[in-house]
């Protein structure tokens, strides 16, 4: 997969910013241009690992799962080892009841 456009990936920072706002998170002193050069250099990281991260995947699901379908793993395991109680959040990304 591509790198993230300037436009998705200023969505995300808007999201974060949004997000972190209503739960009354404290990001210290990072600015608003640090937090979506973070934005921007964890996309550049991701497009950069992809082949250790595919490789890590044990076969059949390397071979069987799209690219998509791969990511999508990837962000539902980061979300869920940030806080479990993010399974609420999984649960309206996907649509689905993940308890």
């Amino acid at each position: 997969m591509a790198e993230l456009s300037a436009e998705d990936r200023a969505r995300i920072w808007r999201g974060l910013m949004r997000y972190w706002s209503n739960i009354r998170e404290i990001i210290g002193s990072l600015s608003k241009d640090d937090l979506l050069a973070a934005v921007a250099a964890t996309d550049t990281w991701i497009d950069a690992n992809v082949a250790s991260y595919n490789a890590a995947i044990p076969q059949p699901a390397r071979a069987e799962l799209t690219a998509e379908q791969k990511t999508l793993m990837f962000c539902c395991v980061a979300l869920m080892r940030v806080d479990p109680g993010l399974a609420n959040l999984l649960k309206r990304a996907l649509g689905v009841e993940v308890g």
